[in-house]
């Protein structure tokens, strides 16, 4: 059967966000009558006022767009538009009860995982560092605590060798769009139904920090090959190492082979070569092969144009 538009508030920032918004732009079970997005920044060393990904797709289509500091500064606002329901996807700021009880069928969240697995802000990086074979998108009517919301419904999707945090965030993205608007509208019309979380298998992720990518080569090297593809695009894997003249300058680790080297002759964090000429380093077990790699203040670089580059370093410590 038809129903009338569903009256829709859109609260996001991110590029990850613009997609679902997108897909309910399109879709036209849904009048969106809003976007709530995080304020302006100014980037760089320039301070270049820089609107959100979300800002930019809701002008495209003249949608009315509010930018509070905090978000209980507009919930007169909100309730004005009397809303059917509000949407989250990475807003980063966390919804006080008094708005979760504005929409008629509450407010529903685009997860990055299956929940009740990870639980908060790492719920991409998380799969990867800990080699699942899986991830997927939740999305769940949102209650007043973290994650914590009864599931509408859940997409998974395999986890390959070559995923990266980057390749995962953009497949999820396009999950969730794609299965936003049918289970929203499809939970209006009584077709699907809420399940509680089991709490006792929740995981909880902190937000990751710039210090989370420093190397541990005393680890292996399936563990660090996954912490390399976990952290890409941020914060980055990377090390130390004293050059030039003893100056302790930083390196990132851009991209490894994915299987790991039987290797365990150097002491850990050792770049090496072999007779095949591949750049390698030593792990607590077993080696890497680097494909890419960035040395500080350069551009990043394949394993061979390193070793064409850097050849000095070879037998050098990485810490």
């Amino acid at each position: 059967m038809s129903i009338k538009p569903i009256k829709t508030i859109f609260i996001g920032t991110p590029d990850f966000a613009v997609s679902s918004l997108k897909a309910l732009i399109k879709d036209n079970n849904y009048d969106i009558l809003a976007v709530v997005t995080q304020p302006d920044k100014k980037i760089g060393r320039k301070h270049v006022l820089t609107y959100s990904p979300v800002k930019k797709q809701a002008q495209q289509h003249n949608i009315p767009i509010l930018q509070p500091s905090n978000i209980s500064e507009i919930k007169q606002r909100l309730k004005e538009y009397q809303p059917d329901v509000i949407i989250v996807v990475a807003y980063a700021q966390k919804i006080p009860q008094d708005i979760l009880n504005i929409p008629r069928y509450g407010i529903f969240n685009v997860h990055g995982s299956l929940l009740p697995k990870y639980r908060g802000a790492a719920c991409i990086q998380k799969p990867l560092l800990n080699g699942d074979k899986k991830t997927g998108v939740t999305i769940m009517k949102m209650d007043n605590g973290l994650d914590t919301g009864n599931i509408l419904t859940q997409k998974e999707i395999p986890l390959t060798k070559q995923d990266t945090a980057s390749s995962i965030l953009d497949k999820l993205a396009e999950i969730g769009a794609r299965t936003l608007p049918l289970a929203i509208k499809d939970y209006i019309q009584g077709k699907l139904e809420l399940t509680p979380q089991d709490d006792s298998l929740a995981i909880y992720v902190t937000t990751l920090k710039k210090e989370d990518g420093k190397i541990d080569w005393e680890k292996s090297a399936e563990k660090i090959e996954r912490m390399v593809r976990a952290l890409n695009p941020w914060p980055g894997a990377y090390s130390y190492i004293k050059y030039p003249r003893d100056k302790k300058t930083i390196i990132k680790i851009l991209e490894t082979n994915s299987k790991a080297l039987n290797i365990n002759q150097y002491q850990a964090g050792t770049l090496f070569t072999n007779d095949q000429n591949i750049l390698g380093i030593q792990c607590g077990s077993n080696a890497l092969e680097i494909k890419k790699i960035q040395p500080e203040a350069k551009l990043p670089m394949s394993g061979q144009e390193f070793l064409q580059g850097y050849i000095q370093l070879i037998g050098k410590l990485l810490e």
